[in-house]
């Protein structure tokens, strides 16, 4: 019987990898990849050669059926994202969903490790026994929407937005007057935790257009 090992990897720093999920990847017939290129750099920094295949938001059948092919034969297989743990905010819960319904003799094994998620929690600095989760808002159709819940929310909220909506976000919520903790780059060089009320922040943003790169994280406190 084959195994798909769900390995979890950096979100940055390329040192945040446990020591198990490289044995596994050094140890497995091959690799599934969301992007090839970003894989290869974190193989290549721990000199690690193997096969990779590509599973990613839009694969097609084609790329199922390769990785298919590779379990049905006996092969082990680990599916790594583009950073962090799959099946957060990205492409794994697919394939995993594509191996449950067509190959359930597989054991699927999952390495935990890094998670933007996770890393920001451990710095919140406020109550999360309970929170809410929106991995990526919406670009447009119903964003608005959540933005209105995010902020009635009578528990924090945590969610995921890119270089390009951050500020949009920021604005979208500055009538409001909860507390934020935004989380910029998490484990790279220039890691940044910003807290404050959404105005606060988009001052900092305004007064240094430098600070807004990279991928960012935001915790919004309950009222």
């Amino acid at each position: 019987m084959s195994n798909l090992y769900i390995v979890a990897t950096p979100i940055g720093n390329l040192e945040d990898i446990t020591l198990r999920a490289l044995d596994i990847l050094r140890n497995v017939a091959v690799i599934v990849a969301e992007d090839k290129r970003v894989t290869v750099r974190l193989l290549n920094k721990h000199q690690i050669e193997k096969k990779l295949l590509v599973w990613q938001q839009h694969s097609s059948n084609t790329d199922w059926q390769r990785i298919k092919k590779e379990l049905v034969s006996g092969s082990d297989v680990a599916y790594v994202s583009d950073a962090g743990t799959p099946g957060i905010s990205d492409p794994g819960g697919q394939l995993i969903k594509k191996v449950l319904a067509e190959l359930p003799e597989v054991k699927i094994i999952p390495l935990p490790g890094p998670s933007a998620l996770s890393a920001i929690i451990s710095v919140a600095g406020i109550q999360l026994d309970r929170f809410i989760f929106l991995g990526f808002l919406p670009h447009k159709k119903g964003r608005q929407t959540l933005i209105e819940m995010i902020k009635k929310e009578t528990v924090p909220v945590i969610f995921f937005e890119s270089v390009h909506r951050i500020v949009k976000a920021l604005e979208q919520l500055a009538d409001s007057p909860k507390q934020l903790i935004v989380g910029r780059e998490l484990s790279k060089q220039f890691e940044t935790i910003y807290r404050g009320t959404a105005p606060e922040i988009l001052d900092i943003f305004n007064k240094d257009k430098t600070k807004i790169k990279g991928e960012f994280v935001i915790v919004v406190d309950k009222a």
